[in-house]
């Protein structure tokens, strides 16, 4: 079955389909498109990834079809980025 595993910096981005067997694994996946050496820093051991922009665990079952998508890791806060941590006067 057809899946596709994505990673993305700034300037940089990676889009790869891969055929996997049924009852393949989130982490199997990502081993075998490759991916991790094209971006050697990843760590499965601490970097989120999720399908289709919702967090699942390397061991999840992958479907035909699929997107999985290693997170970055958040640098700022987002409420600070939106202003929502400001004090008030």
């Amino acid at each position: 079955m057809k899946i596709s595993v994505v990673y993305a910096l700034p300037d940089r981005q990676a889009w790869l389909d891969v055929e996997v067997a049924e009852q393949t694994t989130v982490r199997q996946a990502i081993e075998a498109s490759g991916i991790l050496r094209g971006f050697p820093f990843l760590d499965l051991g601490t970097q989120q990834v999720g399908i289709f922009g919702k967090p699942v665990a390397l061991e999840a079952r992958v479907e035909a079809g699929q997107r999985i998508e290693i997170y970055r890791p958040i640098t700022a806060d987002p409420k600070l980025l939106r202003g929502h941590g400001e004090e008030e006067d």
